[in-house]
């Protein structure tokens, strides 16, 4: 692995026209599309802003482990261990993709951030500014700097005056500093859950999960059937029909815990992944809500000195507010002048098409995925090689034989 990037590409000399394809992000999707190019031939280097591969994966809270299983969570060209067992640790996953970028022999610069990507001035590939005042040419780039790339806090009123500890879930790793104090979590994703449920494991005195639209709650495992199998089986299906046939999953496999705070979702559960919306895997938050060792309360509204705010009109004085808010995409500064993304700042295709004003530019790992990331990742790494391959066909840097 190198730590330095050239000051100079091969396609920067008239003797050298070819270009290597240029990877944004070594994380899993980086590193798969990467894989999957050099497999073909084609030089694939992978930029890295920080100064190891997986970093998204080093940041995250101690406890986490895949919620899909390991056999259908591999990237191609390398399974998993064994040893790993079937829900792999976070820890367990940044090795996999440290020893993923070795076996490969991927060619991985670490330490480079690219900040803006944009056509080269004669129109025939892609210029790359990057750390130092780097300008890199390649001949396709593929963007992967990941779908948690930057925290998001909310804008509460009063948040800037708040006295009390406030912190994102990014800054979360474990319970220990929490013990023997009221926390409150704000948000209800996997990772506000997870980390509800670690509190209360590990000592916090208080625990309130802040509810601001009731999530979809599944087993992550039932008798042996990962609740990923199934989200393989019903990714292509129609969403209404989806939707139709979880609603009595539910009420078999899951209890109503409205009564606790928490009613049944009103909308449909695909309906909800299509907006973005994964649902919570269980891993000891329904225990928690039913025996009352995670309180259920309202949404926050703001804060006022060393009060929270709720919207049904309560004020609590926590002695830590944990805002598992989620993340923004971060994509604007990068690509935003290139008018590839929509609304939310996320890309307006993902996968194997580019976008039809912007040929050559590709943009990996931006869905949640009911049946897994890594999954479909791994997916789109073939068929994004593929796509290269076609459409670059004597633009593209070789690997020697």
């Amino acid at each position: 692995m190198d730590d330095s990037a050239p000051d100079s590409t091969p396609a920067d000399r008239p003797d050298q026209p070819d270009r290597p394809v240029y990877v944004i992000g070594g994380g899993p999707a980086g590193l798969s599309v990467a894989y999957a190019l050099r497999a073909r031939g084609v030089r694939a280097v992978v930029l890295e802003k920080s100064e190891q591969v997986g970093a998204s994966w080093r940041r995250h809270y101690d406890r986490l482990h895949l919620h899909t299983t390991r056999r259908l969570s591999a990237l191609p060209g390398l399974p998993m261990p064994r040893r790993f067992g079937r829900w792999v640790s976070r820890d367990d996953v940044v090795r996999y993709l440290e020893k993923y970028a070795e076996f490969h022999e991927l060619e991985t610069v670490t330490g480079v951030e690219v900040s803006r990507v944009e056509r080269t001035p004669d129109g025939t590939g892609w210029l790359l500014h990057a750390t130092g005042g780097r300008e890199l040419t390649g001949a396709a780039v593929i963007v992967a700097t990941g779908y948690n790339h930057t925290p998001l806090l909310p804008d509460w009123p009063g948040r800037e005056e708040y006295k009390g500890e406030l912190l994102h879930a990014g800054e979360y790793r474990n319970p220990a500093p929490y013990a023997g104090r009221d926390v409150l979590v704000v948000g209800v994703g996997n990772t506000g859950a997870e980390i509800a449920v670690d509190l209360v494991e590990g000592g916090a005195s208080r625990v309130r999960l802040s509810v601001r639209t009731a999530p979809h709650i599944v087993r992550r495992s039932t008798a042996g059937w990962a609740a990923q199998y199934t989200g393989v089986l019903v990714r292509r299906l129609p969403v209404g029909l989806v939707d139709r046939l979880a609603r009595p999953m539910a009420k078999l496999s899951v209890p109503d815990l409205s009564a606790h705070g928490l009613p049944r979702p009103a909308t449909g559960l695909y309906s909800r992944v299509k907006e973005g919306a994964i649902p919570v895997q269980d891993v000891g938050l329904i225990d928690a809500i039913r025996k009352g060792r995670v309180e259920v309360v309202a949404a926050v509204e703001g804060f006022e000195n060393s009060e929270v705010m709720l919207t049904d009109g309560t004020r609590i004085t926590p002695d830590t507010v944990i805002a598992a808010t989620g993340y923004t995409r971060a994509l604007d500064g990068l690509v935003g002048h290139l008018d590839v993304l929509d609304g939310h700042g996320g890309p307006l295709v993902n996968g194997a098409r580019a976008p039809q004003n912007a040929p050559g530019l590709y943009f990996t790992g931006y869905v949640t995925p009911i049946s897994g990331t890594f999954r479909e990742v791994a997916i789109d790494a073939e068929k994004i090689a593929k796509t290269v391959m076609k459409d670059g066909a004597g633009r593209l840097s070789k690997l020697p034989v």
